[in-house]
C-alpha cells in the first residue's frame, strides 16, 4: 500500500485530536469540503471508515487508533526535519502558536511574552490555551500546543524544559484581618479560606498542610485565581497564592500578604515543549522568546 501524502497525514492527525472537520480546516485554513476531500482519499488508501461521525464529533476506529501514534509521530519528526533545512525569518512569519498557560500566567507573564513576540514577529497569530494541568502531556505529545508553562513538574519523555523562573507561596487578605507580620499558624488555621482548584497546577502547600496534619476552614473553592482580589476585599476569607501574583494583586488596594506560618519548598515555573520539534526553526524561535521575554520581567 503506498503511503499517503504529507498533507493527508496532517488531515488524519488533526482530525483525531479535535475530532472535528470545521476545526480541522480551521487549523491548515482551507475549506471544510476540503477536508471532507481528503478523508474520502485516506478512507480509500487505508479501506477503513477510520472516523464516524457521533454526537459529540469524528469518533475513530479502531484502524485509525492504531494509525494515530505512528502518524502523530512520524509527521512530528518530519516536520521538524524539513523546518531545520529553512531558514527562519520571524518579521515574514505568519504561523499561529498555541501556548498553554494558567490564568496565573496570563496576568503575570503573557504581556510580556506577547509584547516580544510581537516585536519580533507581528504578523504570527498566538493562541493561549487554558491549563488543565491532566492534560499537558497529551497536548504536547499530540502537537495540540507548541509549549506549556506550568509549576507542577512534568515528568513525560520526549519532552523538553527550561526553568524561567522561581517563586514561593504566601498568604492574602485583607490588611486588617492578616493583622501585624507574621502571622501565627493558630490564627491562619482559625480563619477562614478561598481554596484554587488543584487543577490550576499549585496545590504544593495544600500538600505540605496534608502531611503536617493541618486542617484550615475551606468556605469557598473557586476555579480560577483571577478572581480572588475583588472576593478577598470583600469577605474575610485568605487565600494562598505564589508570590509574584501578591504583588500584582496589592498594587493600589487593601490587600497584603504574609508569608506562611509553616515552611513550604519554593517552586519552579517551567516552559515544557515537545522534544522532536527542537529541529524547527521557528520552534526554537517562539520558545526562546518566550524565555528572553521572562528574564526581562
Amino acid at each position: 500500500m503506498p503511503l499517503p501524502d504529507l498533507n493527508l497525514i496532517r488531515v488524519f492527525v488533526l482530525l483525531y485530536e479535535t475530532a472535528s472537520v470545521t476545526s480541522t480546516a480551521e487549523r491548515l485554513n482551507v475549506t471544510q469540503p476540503s477536508i471532507s476531500y481528503a478523508l474520502a482519499r485516506l478512507r480509500q488508501q487505508f479501506d477503513d471508515r477510520l472516523f464516524i461521525r457521533a454526537r459529540h464529533g469524528m469518533t475513530p476506529t479502531m484502524t485509525a487508533r492504531q494509525l494515530y501514534p505512528p502518524l502523530r509521530d512520524a509527521l512530528g519528526q518530519l516536520e521538524a526535519t524539513l523546518g531545520s533545512m529553512q531558514e527562519f525569518d520571524p518579521a515574514s512569519c505568519s504561523q499561529r502558536f498555541r501556548l498553554a498557560l494558567t490564568d496565573l500566567g496570563a496576568m503575570a507573564l503573557l504581556p510580556a511574552i506577547y509584547q516580544r513576540l510581537q516585536k519580533q514577529a507581528p504578523c504570527i497569530e498566538l493562541e493561549v490555551i487554558p491549563l488543565e494541568i491532566d492534560r499537558v502531556e497529551e497536548w504536547l505529545l499530540s502537537s495540540k500546543v507548541n509549549a506549556v508553562i506550568c509549576s507542577r513538574p512534568i515528568m513525560t519523555e520526549n519532552l523538553e524544559q527550561c526553568v524561567i523562573l522561581r517563586d514561593r507561596y504566601v498568604c492574602l487578605g485583607r490588611t486588617e484581618l492578616l493583622g501585624p507580620k507574621p502571622i501565627s499558624l493558630k490564627k491562619f488555621l482559625a480563619i477562614r479560606h478561598a481554596l484554587v482548584a488543584s487543577s490550576s497546577g499549585h496545590s504544593l502547600a495544600e500538600d505540605v498542610m496534608r502531611r503536617n496534619g493541618y486542617q484550615r476552614k475551606v468556605s469557598l473553592e473557586v476555579p480560577h485565581f483571577s478572581v480572588l482580589p475583588r472576593l478577598l476585599l470583600a469577605s474575610d476569607l485568605l487565600a494562598i497564592v505564589p508570590m509574584q501574583i501578591a504583588k500584582e494583586f496589592i498594587h493600589d488596594s487593601k490587600l497584603d500578604y504574609h508569608e506562611l506560618p509553616f515552611s513550604v519548598p519554593e517552586f519552579d515555573v517551567t516552559l515544557y515543549w515537545h522534544a522532536g520539534y527542537s529541529r524547527s526553526p521557528a520552534q526554537r524561535w517562539f520558545c526562546e522568546t518566550i524565555m528572553n521575554a521572562i528574564k526581562e520581567i
